[in-house]
């Protein structure tokens, strides 16, 4: 969902570079200076809001994580609650999940996240789709070998390409939910904004966990 442009965004943005960074081509191998600690580095393509990845900062103080958002708008609300929160193991990034291998340095990710990702529905958009074949590509190049991919999505049809790509692609599945939100096997799920509102609604949350 495209946000409306917030007047105060690039204000707030440019006023806090040691909390986000929209020059990330100049950061491989490098993320670990940005953080209090040399940490478990965990990354979050597609942020939103934000709302996911503060509350795993918080949760895990021994992690570090970073929000990666292509919109302005949306990361500037990310870092409104940053600037209030000064969470030591959080770092925020204004840019394009395209080009993850121009940010990141080959096995520097411990572990990623895709939440609700865009599903691009029409076939003709299909190399945009997070889970198409060139981004598990860019994933796999970032990641330390055997690290986890979590992917949740409330569309069925997205659900289900992204298990045939990554299928394709030769990965291997940690964990296949069909309904996130009654499956006892999974104690630990933190919801979204958008999450907790679809599922309040009577929407069904799928998931997996998979990795190369």
């Amino acid at each position: 969902m495209r946000l409306r442009n917030k007047t105060w965004a690039k204000p707030l943005i440019e006023a806090h570079p040691e909390m986000i960074l929209v020059r990330p081509e100049k950061m491989p191998g490098q993320w670990q200076t940005r953080f209090a600690q040399d940490q478990p580095l965990y990354l979050e393509v597609g942020s939103g809001k934000g709302q996911f990845i503060v509350a795993m900062a918080q949760a895990h103080p021994d992690y570090n994580f970073i929000a990666l958002e292509l919109q302005e708008a949306a990361i500037a609300m990310i870092l409104k609650k940053q600037v209030a929160l000064k969470l030591p193991n959080l770092q925020l990034v204004l840019g394009d999940g395209a080009d993850l291998t121009d940010y990141f340095a080959d096995g520097e990710i411990s572990g990623l996240f895709l939440n609700f990702s865009d599903p691009w529905p029409k076939t003709r958009h299909e190399k945009r789709r997070l889970t198409y074949r060139d981004f598990l590509r860019q994933y796999q190049a970032i990641m330390k070998p055997n690290a986890l991919l979590q992917f949740k999505s409330d569309n069925q049809g997205l659900f289900e390409y992204s298990l045939v790509s990554m299928n394709n692609f030769g990965m291997t599945f940690n964990l296949v939910s069909l309904d996130l939100h009654h499956d006892k096997r999974i104690t630990d799920n933190v919801p979204t904004e958008y999450e907790e509102k679809f599922s309040a609604d009577g929407g069904r949350i799928y998931e997996l966990v998979a990795h190369f």
